[in-house]
């Protein structure tokens, strides 16, 4: 997949089909509205792409509202290039873009300098700084300018509409297996292992203190979660347990997230992980003492362990 970051220089010769939205997650929903983008575009001869942004627009325009981002930047590219997308497009959204009309943002942007000759907007999608505007307006506007304008349809998985805020919902929660199922796969966080007080290792249940590599990632509900950790320097995966949380029983007041890898000695120090939720086992709980909290860790160990061979079979 050909990734472009726009700037205003930026002038594509090739007419596409693309589709427009921040895609927090790329959820089924998303996915979805992908397969239609590439049915779309392979019947009418065009391009399937993917416009997206950089920062979520409501960094940008002045809120008090902080995102916890489903997918980092890199990871939304990867995904997208897995759902077998020809083009991405990131845009920087910053005052002068927040400031266009859905009509200036088709007509300059879409049409101007990416090519667009049909556009397929998710059944919930709204752009330009007029919100009244919807899509009713961007067909209108579509037909004076040549743009094919058409709308994709919404997902349902259990409860409802399958979404980004949905899936945070579920997160928040420590649900991460209903996440899973609207988002089609485990949710993920990745970064590198650093240095902690060791102490783990002291009660026989060494732990990996992970960094997470975007402080906007969400990190779902503290407890006791069933994981996998790939490691990304060689591919391989493991089982574990990782702990979020602030360790009441010690300190309780900084929030850690800690991975015992089952069955791994090695020194990991240094290197990068990428965590999948599996299963959230137990709130994080405060003990009397470090013996309880081994003996507990012990049965936490025992039951992930009961859990993945359930899955293996």
């Amino acid at each position: 997949m050909e990734t472009i970051y726009l700037d205003s220089a930026t002038c594509l010769a090739e007419n596409s089909c693309a589709t427009i939205g921040f895609f927090d997650g790329v959820h089924r929903g998303h996915r979805a509205l992908l397969e239609e983008l590439k049915r779309q575009a392979k019947g009418h001869g065009l391009l399937s792409m993917v416009i997206t942004f950089a920062e979520h627009p409501r960094q940008v325009v002045g809120t008090d509202w902080q995102p916890r981002l489903l997918t980092t930047l890199e990871e939304k590219r990867r995904l997208m290039d897995e759902a077998g997308i020809d083009r991405m497009v990131v845009l920087r959204f910053d005052a002068a873009m927040a400031g266009l009309s859905a009509r200036e943002f088709m007509l300059r942007v879409l049409k101007g300098q990416l090519g667009v000759r049909m556009l397929l907007t998710g059944y919930d999608n709204r752009f330009g700084h007029d919100r009244r505007e919807g899509f009713s307006d961007y067909v209108a506007y579509g037909r004076e300018m040549g743009i094919d304008v058409r709308l994709g349809q919404m997902l349902s998985v259990g409860e409802g509409a399958v979404s980004s805020s949905r899936v945070r919902r579920l997160l928040t929660a420590g649900n991460v297996g209903e996440a899973a199922v609207c988002l089609g796969r485990r949710y993920e966080m990745a970064g590198c292992v650093v240095h902690g007080e060791q102490i783990g290792r002291q009660m026989g249940f060494p732990t990996a203190n992970l960094e997470p590599d975007d402080r906007l990632k969400l990190v779902p509900m503290d407890g006791v979660y069933a994981v996998t950790a790939a490691m990304e320097d060689d591919g391989r995966v493991l089982q574990g347990l990782m702990n979020i949380g602030s360790r009441p029983t010690f300190d309780g007041h900084r929030r850690t997230l800690e991975v015992h890898l089952l069955d791994f000695g090695g020194d990991i120090y240094g290197r990068r992980l990428r965590v999948a939720f599996v299963e959230r086992l137990r709130d994080e709980l405060h003990f009397d003492s470090a013996e309880s909290l081994r003996l507990q860790m012990e049965h936490d160990k025992a039951k992930a362990r009961r859990l993945f061979a359930q899955l293996a079979d």
